[in-house]
């Protein structure tokens, strides 16, 4: 992909308007950027750019007066209208610090409503007048959107004229997540640049290198693996990692209390997994918990399922669940394991409907004894 984007520089066939497409966390923004950047440098090499000059030097920081940013913003309630230059600061701050994030992220950051952001209509004009000008110190003018996907209708459609038909030197690079809800006459305006997804191994390497990281090498690969080439995904399952330690901890300790009832008459153990079965009820623990502890036992038991075939590259779990999955998977087995699971979900799907958590905890628990005795 990289030396596509090089040779349309070195070959001076550069498109005007170009879609980068793909999943969200892939490095689609750092991509637009440094191909941005490459083609503004005046001291590229045939892989890069010097990284030295100063169009460089501004484009590091975000700051070339040749480079235009549009991506999707929430207008506050006090205002009439908005535009991303209201936002620009914010936004180049979050790049900066890493160009590895959600949309979800964008918009906590810049504000609290709940509203869903967008590219205002008003923005096209913004767009139209940067175009206009003249260069400031670079070949190009350089005009990337962000989620382009995000745009008000009426403003894609003022936009299809300048795409069609731009001022000389001008290059549209639009960065999406959900390419097919842009509207078709600005797909069919674009030449389509599908990025692939980041290789397990690259993605283990940047886990394992990034400041701060503290993960082994067995769990950089489980969350690279789950991640499925989303460096952002991989980010977010590892601020997930207090959540599921708790998860773990309580499925661990269901099965093996369900165990020992089931095969010991322990009367204690019954007692104690009743009282757990209350503690998962109680308001403090909250539905959103409760439903995320029977998804996550979902998981666990078709992985426990998948670990009987000992073939390793087939399980995704990290360094706890594997251990204590070389005891726990023999109790899983063809005989139970679609049973379990289906429990587990229906369980979910009643604390859904907001029905008795006691009861459906009680009962799910009643359910697992007798299953892990087939």
């Amino acid at each position: 992909m990289k030396d596509r984007l090089i040779r349309s520089v070195a070959e001076q066939r550069i498109p005007h308007a170009q879609l980068f497409r793909g999943p969200a966390g892939i490095g689609k923004l750092a991509l637009a950027l440094a191909y941005a950047q490459y083609i503004s440098c005046e001291h590229r090499t045939e892989t890069d750019s010097c990284g030295r000059c100063p169009s460089c030097v501004k484009y590091a920081k975000l700051a070339h007066p040749d480079l235009h940013l549009v991506f999707p913003v929430i207008k506050p309630a006090n205002k009439s209208s908005v535009v991303c230059d209201d936002y620009v600061a914010e936004f180049r701050e979050m790049v900066l610090s890493t160009p590895y994030f959600g949309v979800d992220e964008w918009f906590a950051r810049i504000s609290d409503d709940a509203k869903r952001g967008m590219i205002y209509a008003n923005e096209s004009q913004e767009i139209i007048r940067k175009l206009s000008l003249k260069t400031y110190e670079s070949e190009y003018k350089v005009m990337i959107i962000w989620l382009p996907e995000r745009m008000n209708i009426q403003c894609a459609n003022k936009l299809l004229k300048i795409l069609e038909e731009p001022p000389a030197k001008t290059l549209f690079l639009m960065v999406s997540n959900n390419p097919d809800t842009i509207i078709t006459t600005i797909l069919s305006r674009t030449q389509h640049i599908t990025i692939p997804r980041i290789d397990v191994g690259d993605m283990v390497t940047a886990l394992l290198t990034r400041q701060g990281a503290g993960i082994s090498q067995h769990d950089a690969l489980f969350t690279a693996r789950i991640a499925n080439g989303s460096y952002l995904a991989a980010l977010n399952l590892l601020k997930e990692g207090d959540e599921k330690q708790q998860n773990f901890e309580r499925f661990v300790t269901v099965m093996r209390l369900a165990w020992k009832v089931g095969n010991q008459k322990d009367h204690a153990s019954l007692k104690t997994l009743k009282r757990w079965s209350d503690e998962m009820a109680a308001a403090a623990v909250g539905r959103e918990r409760q439903k995320g502890f029977l998804v996550y036992s979902q998981h666990l038991i078709r992985e426990n399922f998948i670990f009987n075939l000992q073939q390793t590259e087939l399980n995704y779990m990290n360094t706890d669940e594997t251990n204590f999955s070389q005891n726990f998977s023999p109790f899983i087995n063809e005989g139970n394991v679609e049973a379990l699971v289906e429990e587990f979900a229906l369980a979910e799907r009643h604390i859904e409907q907001n029905v008795n958590a006691k009861m459906v905890f009680f009962d799910l628990m009643l359910k697992i004894i007798l299953l892990l005795k087939k």
